[in-house]
């Protein structure tokens, strides 16, 4: 744990850093694979004071110590030992995790428990065994604005959402933004990418998240998981996917009916994105109109040749939104945000689509900055 602590920088945090209530008695952090939640623990670990680093615990759960350990057993010992501060990375590689968790909870109350796990856990009945106990927080990969901090030491702050409306959208320091903009459609989301040999990672990634994680929470055969990768592989040549039931599950031989079960697993494991229409209110349960992957990273990872341009703008627009705001499908543009309509498309596109729509904006890519109704694409990856 010293050396891994020693190693990690506080340079640049994570937005959801600042976000957690480290001092709670139970605190989950969950969210796709590679997106830096080992790297908070750790990061929180080294800026405490020496008292508090001595009175605590960072492991992962799927350290070869547990195949003849429990977490139960490890978290008496350590409170025994005077600790108070658990970090727990990893918790979904392993098995029960939930109902040992609620067990150390109810029998330490004096103990501080902080998690990781896959974004897909809290799909799972397991996770309602601490649904009175835990705060759970989910994270996605990183921002344009955040991407230029950790990519090139360009700091800027936090925009609302009317800002970028408003188009007070300035960088400071960078004058054109373009050329970033476009290194981070293609290799920016992912904190990893700075590791190099960033395509094949990320089809590490695709691959232990498709065949692995999601078939081992859901109980599925490794056949069943190969024929989820294959599933994203289809979607990923035919972006926006219209879902369509039936020709999906002749062409993978599944049911009908699992569909839009699969789909699920998939975007909660940072896969794909599913844009909805408005039915169903605030609980964003309306029909799927839309499949998306699920940021343009992987577009260009899964759907190299096939990385149309229109699709990367519209997947940018709605993964740095949907973060900040609830976005919908609009029966006559793109997307719409509350009262707000928006049509995305390159320098040239007009108002013609929109031009009798009342809050309606034109997104632009290769645009710098904002004019009138015209809104420059990359500026709504400034909103976290």
């Amino acid at each position: 744990m010293q050396e891994q602590i020693r190693m990690v920088s506080l340079d640049f945090k994570r937005y959801m850093y600042d976000k957690l209530p480290w001092e709670a008695r139970l605190v989950g952090l969950v969210g796709p694979r590679g997106v830096g939640k080992s790297t908070m623990l750790l990061q929180h670990l080294k800026e405490q004071e020496d008292e508090v680093r001595n009175k605590s615990f960072y492991f992962s759960a799927d350290h070869t110590y547990f195949l003849t350990h429990t977490l139960e057993q490890t978290a008496t010992q350590f409170v025994q030992e005077g600790g108070l501060w658990l970090y727990i990375d990893e918790v979904h590689k392993y098995d029960n995790w939930s109902i040992e968790l609620k067990q150390i909870y109810d029998n330490h109350p004096e103990l501080h428990i902080v998690f990781t796990g896959s974004s897909v856990l809290d799909i799972f009945e397991g996770q309602a065994d601490l649904s009175r106990r835990v705060l759970l927080f989910e994270m996605q990969g990183m921002s344009f604005r955040e991407y230029l901090e950790f990519f090139h030491g360009i700091k800027s702050p936090v925009r609302t959402f009317d800002d970028v409306l408003n188009g007070n959208i300035q960088i400071p320091g960078l004058l054109h933004p373009l050329t970033m903009f476009n290194q981070y459609l293609r290799e920016g989301y992912y904190p990893f990418s700075k590791e190099g040999y960033f395509q094949k990672r990320l089809l590490q990634v695709v691959s232990l998240t498709m065949e692995n994680d999601i078939p081992h929470f859901a109980n599925m055969s490794p056949a069943t998981g190969k024929k989820l990768h294959r599933m994203l592989s289809i979607i990923a040549r035919n972006v926006p996917y219209k879902p369509e039931s039936t020709g999906l599950a002749n062409e993978l031989k599944i049911s009908r009916n699992d569909v839009p079960t699969y789909l699920l697993y998939m975007e909660k494991a940072g896969m794909i994105g599913q844009l909805r229409d408005d039915t169903g209110g605030m609980r964003g349960l309306g029909k799927t109109e839309k499949v998306y992957l699920d940021n343009t990273n992987l577009i260009y990872a899964l759907a190299a040749e096939n990385a149309n341009i229109g699709n990367v703008r519209e997947t940018f627009f709605y993964n740095q939104t949907r973060l900040v705001l609830p976005v919908t499908s609009s029966k006559i543009s793109d997307f719409e945000i509350g009262k707000y309509t928006f049509e995305v498309g390159g320098k040239k596109k007009g108002t013609k689509q929109v031009k009798d729509v009342d809050n309606a904006y034109i997104v632009r890519d290769d645009t710098e900055y904002a004019t009138d109704e015209f809104l420059p694409l990359w500026s709504f990856g400034l909103m976290y």
